[in-house]
């Protein structure tokens, strides 16, 4: 919001430069994006957040400016100080009109969607078409908007001095002197003032005349009731229209104007008679026309003020030290806010302007503001209730954090809205969660994986020539079947290790990710195990079902090249994913046991066996820890060989068994009898032959 100081000055008499009065309310919540020069004024540009609509006008930063300096707002004499908080404008004879309220033979207005429109007020204006003076030109171009005409420039002062959107329409083009607010019908169109002729859905809120459409109700005027150089007579509207309605239309027809933005987020309803007055009275100090006298305002549905509790005892409690009540009051009444005094605190009537304001917590917020944040106690009250224990979820996904980044993963975070099209390839359709108001095809469904976003991050590295990109995400997925669901995936392509000069390196391969699943699993303090599946996006061979127990949690393997294609990857790149759902992984928190070093040495023994090239290498570990003593402490296979001398359907494997005792040396006879034992439980298990 550009504010030139000139036009600041008009409200609230504050002595300050520009780099002052930025400086002042910068520490009261506002951003001052830059401050330029415009001839002998200075304009500062404050960024409004979303929810304060009502700082989108000179005179909305100006009660916060005088507020902070402690000064009055200046009021404009009068009715239209008394409709609502009414202001002064340009150079010169600072006033508004006094226009009297009632129906108007020569025009009707009605309203057919109060629930979407719940105040409109119109007026006819004789006018005479030409430019505005130059201090109006000044202030408009200093404040971003290009002059147009007189009518079209008063409409535009209005709404950057007032904050209250306004539009003219010719009375001549206006077919039967009618204005009717109501639905569009299936199907009709409206040429807007940008020339595109728009197709409007029966949702979109329309602004009619007896016979057709003539304005996008809070976004954009008709082209065909456009005020050209010809008009002698015009009816201005100053209306109140449903915030989320005029979002939808604005998003639906893709067309975002000065007063969509602030409609969208919430205009003053009781501005409109205000605005108007100050519109006519703009045009009698610049000749350029005069009101007929009479305000047709249609007001169905009353917007009333809201009333909260402030207590004493919370602004204390949320501030950590009390703030003087006087402080208090002299603050809330300077932004607007009337306030009645209760036995333990105010209530508090809050303007319909302020659209943020819905909670106490608001009002407190509002008192810390402009009390001053560096009056706040730096140091905490004393605590009188023990703190909640912390949630274990979030101790778990720390932990994991921790693992994942230790094994040479980088944390990613994607969007949780993703298109149709990719959701699919990792989900059946009809489990999909749609958005009901998606801001783009793009952002079309609930991500059912996390897979999809960590994929597009992958190609993301890849186009910028990083070759080996390892990324992790944690995060919430969503199907119609289970609900929302905690998960942890990971992406690998690229080589399994870092490059180094003694020796070429290697891609990462199906083991590498399966060994990174063994680590989550290691974490969670689970006993996963990994067995050959299929699955929609994984590659046939490469593929397998992550188990926990009796528990399937998750999946692991190679990437479908058609999948790694669809996402952008190179031609041919090999990417190895897997993912957790971690809602399924949790386990029983057990007793965390520590044991010290032993100072035995350790006793290594080497076995080969020939046994059936189908039995699995975890079922071999586990027989073999099930029939060894404790002192097995380590088993690592080292060699598989099929080759000449082998016979069919069998493999030969070598392991390494590590044997130790924490309280003596153990003995060869010892673990002669453990090897023994072992030969004799894979012979019986699995039919193996020690070679």
């Amino acid at each position: 919001m550009r504010v030139p100081v000139s036009w600041l000055r008009n409200f609230v008499d504050v002595e300050d430069d520009a780099e002052q009065i930025a400086a002042t309310m910068s520490v009261r919540g506002f951003a001052v994006e830059g401050i330029e020069g415009v001839g002998d004024d200075a304009v500062l540009d404050f960024e409004i957040l979303a929810n304060r609509p009502d700082c989108m006008s000179v005179r909305g930063m100006a009660r916060e400016v005088a507020a902070a300096y402690q000064l009055p707002l200046r009021r404009l004499a009068g009715r239209a100080a008394r409709a609502a908080d009414a202001v002064p404008g340009g150079p010169g004879d600072l006033h508004s009109a006094s226009l009297s309220s009632g129906d108007d033979p020569n025009l009707g207005i009605t309203i057919n969607a109060p629930s979407l429109c719940p105040r409109y007020a119109g007026a006819i204006v004789d006018v005479s078409i030409g430019t505005s003076p130059d201090w109006m030109q000044q202030r408009l171009q200093a404040a971003g908007v290009r002059p147009i005409s007189n009518i079209v420039d008063v409409t535009n002062y209005v709404l950057l001095e007032l904050g209250h959107p306004m539009h003219a329409f010719d009375y001549n083009l206006l077919a039967g002197g009618q204005i009717v607010v109501r639905t569009a019908r299936p199907g009709e169109t409206l040429r807007t003032l940008d020339g595109v002729a728009r197709t409007l859905d029966p949702e979109t809120l329309l602004i009619a005349d007896a016979e057709r459409g003539v304005a996008v109700a809070g976004v954009m005027g008709g082209a065909d009731s456009e005020v050209g150089t010809m008009t002698q007579t015009v009816v201005l509207e100053s209306a109140y229209f449903e915030p989320r309605s005029v979002r939808r239309t604005s998003r639906a027809l893709n067309l975002r104007t000065e007063a969509s933005m602030r409609f969208e987020r919430g205009a003053d309803p009781q501005l409109p008679v205000t605005a108007m007055e100050r519109a006519c009275g703009l045009l009698e100090i610049i000749g350029a026309g005069t009101a007929r006298g009479t305000i047709v305002d249609r007001y169905p549905s009353r917007i009333e003020a809201v009333t909260l509790s402030l207590r004493r005892a919370r602004l204390a409690a949320l501030l950590g030290s009390p703030v003087p009540d006087d402080e208090v009051q002299r603050i809330l009444e300077a932004l607007g806010f009337v306030l009645a005094d209760t036995p333990g605190g105010w209530d508090v009537t809050v303007p319909t302007r302020r659209v943020d304001t819905r909670r106490e917590v608001d009002l407190i917020e509002e008192v810390a503001r402009h009390y001053g944040y560096d009056r706040v106690p730096t140091t905490f009250p004393p605590l009188d209730v023990a703190p909640p224990p912390v949630d274990p979820s979030i101790t778990r996904k720390r932990h994991l954090r921790t693992v994942m980044t230790g094994l040479g993963f980088v944390e990613a975070m994607t969007f949780g809205f993703i298109a149709q099209p990719a959701a699919a390839r990792f989900a059946v359709p009809d489990d999909l969660v749609a958005i009901a108001n998606p801001l783009s095809e793009s952002f079309a469904v609930l991500r059912p994986s996390l897979l999809p976003g960590l994929l597009d991050a992958v190609a993301h590295n890849r186009r910028r020539q990083v070759r080996d990109v390892r990324l992790f995400e944690m995060g919430a997925t969503f199907s119609q079947r289970t609900g929302e669901r905690q998960a942890l995936a990971c992406a690998w392509t690229g080589s399994a290790a870092a490059e180094h000069w003694s020796g070429s390196g290697r891609d990462v391969d199906f083991f590498d990710i399966g060994g990174v699943v063994a680590q989550l699993g290691s974490a969670l303090g689970l006993n996963v195990t990994l067995t050959a599946s299929t699955s929609g996006c994984l590659a046939p061979g490469r593929a397998a079902v992550v188990t926990a127990g009796n528990r399937e949690i998750g999946l692991s393997g190679q990437l479908l090249p058609a999948l790694a294609d669809a996402h952008g990857l190179p031609n041919g790149e090999t990417v190895y994913v897997a993912e957790l759902q971690l809602d399924d992984a949790s386990a029983e928190p057990g007793d965390v046991r520590v044991e010290a070093l032993s100072r035995h040495p350790s006793v290594v023994r080497d076995i080969s066996i020939l046994v059936a090239d189908s039995v699995a290498a975890r079922d071999l570990r586990a027989t073999i820890q099930a029939a060894a003593p404790d002192a097995l402490v380590g088993i690592a296979e080292f060699d598989r060989y099929d080759g000449k001398g082998i016979p069919d359907g069998q493999v030969s494997l070598s392991l390494h068994l590590t044997f130790r005792a924490s309280t003596r040396t153990l003995t060869d006879g010892e673990v002669d009898a453990a090897m023994n034992t072992i030969v004799v439980a894979l012979a019986d298990a699995h039919g193996a032959m020690r070679r």
